[in-house]
C-alpha cells in the first residue's frame, strides 16, 4: 500500500508530522524535505524543528545557523521556517514563563539547576516536547514538522516528560520541599529524629553541596512542579490526536528496517497515528528488463570492455535492488496496514533546497 505524501502534507487536518527513525537513515532530510514540500506546493505555513545537533539541515536551507528561534529560510518558494532545539535556552524560557523574576534569578544560579538544564538525562526530550506545546500553542503554524533523534532515543520524547515529571515529582525532592513549605527552614534542621536519619543517608550518597543546591532548587521551583506535568500530558495528547502523524523513516537494510519495526510497535503500543513508513535510498534501474543472467553473458562476448563493465555494474546494481525490493515486502508483508512511501537513491548527498525538492517530488 503506498502512502499518498501530498495528501498528508496537504491535509488541513493534519497540523504536526513527527519523524523518527535510527541515525543514518535520511531522517533529517526527510524532514526537511517534507516542510519544504509542505510550504512550497500546499501554501502551508510550516516550521521544521530538529531535536538531532547535526548541521544539515541550516546546510541544506541556505542558513548560516540554526537556533532556538525559527528563521525563516528566505529562498524558499513559501512560508518556510526552520530551528534547532535549545534545551537550556527552551528551560529557562519556562522557568521565565511560570515564575517572578526574582524567583527566576535564583533558578539560574541554582547550580543543580545548571547541570540539570544542560546536562540532565531526559532533559532534551522533555523540552523538545515542550517547545512542540509551545509552537503549537501559537497557532501560527500551520503544520509542524518534528525531527527526532537518531537510534531508539528517537521515542523517548514519548517517555522522558513523564520521566522528568516523576522526578520533580517524586517523593526525595517533595521530601526536601517539604521544610520550606513548614516554614523555611533548612533540610538540616528537621525536628523528626526519623527525617533527620534519612537526610544523613542522602547526605552521604549524594554529598552535603549537591544535596544544599537540590534543596534549593526544588524550593525555588515549587510553583512549576504541577505544570511540568499538565503540559507534558497535554502534549503527549496532542501527539495522539489526529492532527498528528508519525512517519518512520528507514533505510532498505536488515538493522534500519527492524528498528523501524520497532518504532512502529511501540507507536501502537501508545496508540499514536502512524501515518506510514518512509523508505529512503531506494535504488533504482534504468533497464529493469535485463536480467543478472543476461547482463552477465552479455558482458563476456562483448568486444568492449567499457560496455563489458557496463553491464556487470549493471548487474550488481539489479542484485542490490532485488535485495532491497525483498526487504521492502518482508517489512509490508508484516505491516499491511503501514503504507510506504518510497524515496529513490540520489546521485550525491542532499546540500541545498534543489536536492530537497527531489527527495519528495
Amino acid at each position: 500500500m503506498n502512502l499518498d505524501m501530498d495528501a498528508l502534507l496537504a491535509d488541513a487536518h493534519t497540523r504536526i508530522v513527527v519523524c523518527c527513525g535510527s541515525g543514518g537513515v535520511g531522517k533529517t532530510t526527510t524532514a526537511a524535505a517534507l516542510a519544504l514540500r509542505a510550504a512550497e506546493k500546499h501554501g502551508r505555513r510550516t516550521v521544521v524543528l530538529t531535536i538531532d545537533p547535526a548541521r544539515r539541515l541550516a546546510q541544506s536551507m541556505g542558513l548560516t545557523e540554526l537556533d532556538n528561534t525559527p528563521r525563516k529560510v528566505e529562498s524558499a518558494d513559501g512560508d518556510l521556517f526552520a530551528m534547532m532545539l535549545d534545551m537550556k535556552r527552551t528551560f529557562d524560557e519556562v522557568v521565565l514563563a511560570h515564575t517572578d523574576p526574582k524567583r527566576a534569578k535564583e533558578i539560574f544560579a541554582n547550580p543543580f539547576y545548571q547541570a540539570m538544564s544542560s546536562t540532565f538525562a531526559g532533559t532534551q526530550e522533555y523540552m523538545a516536547m515542550e517547545k512542540l506545546g509551545q509552537l503549537r500553542a501559537t497557532d501560527e503554524w500551520d503544520l509542524i514538522v518534528v525531527d527526532t533523534p537518531p537510534s531508539r532515543s528517537a521515542l523517548d520524547f514519548l517517555d522522558a516528560p513523564q520521566r522528568l515529571a516523576r522526578f520533580l515529582d517524586g517523593r526525595m525532592l517533595r521530601m526536601l520541599l517539604a521544610p520550606a513549605r513548614a516554614g523555611g527552614r533548612s533540610v538540616f534542621n528537621l525536628v523528626t529524629a526519623s527525617f533527620g536519619v534519612m537526610t544523613k543517608a542522602f547526605t552521604k550518597i549524594l554529598g552535603g553541596q549537591l544535596l544544599t543546591d537540590v534543596s534549593g532548587f526544588v524550593t525555588a521551583l515549587d510553583s512549576m512542579f504541577g505544570g511540568f506535568r499538565e503540559r507534558a500530558e497535554q502534549t503527549y495528547k496532542v501527539l495522539q490526536a489526529r492532527e498528528t502523524a508519525f512517519l518512520v523513516v528507514a533505510a532498505p537494510e536488515p538493522d534500519a528496517l527492524r528498528e523501524a519495526a520497532y518504532f512502529a510497535g511501540r507507536l501502537a503500543e501508545e496508540k499514536m497515528p502512524l501515518a506510514g513508513l518512509v523508505l529512503n535510498r531506494m535504488h533504482r534501474l534504468s533497464v529493469p528488463d535485463l536480467s543478472v543472467e543476461r547482463a552477465l553473458a552479455a558482458a563476456e562476448k562483448v568486444d568492449s570492455p567499457v560496455t563489458a563493465e557496463v553491464l556487470r555494474v549493471h548487474a550488481d546494481l539489479s542484485r542490490r535492488v532485488a535485495r532491497e525490493r525483498r526487504l521492502a515486502d518482508q517489512f509490508t508483508a508484516a505491516r499491511p496496514g503501514v503504507p510506504v512511501f518510497e524515496v529513490p537513491a540520489q546521485p550525491e548527498d542532499v546540500h541545498d533546497l534543489d536536492g530537497l525538492r527531489r527527495v519528495v517530488g
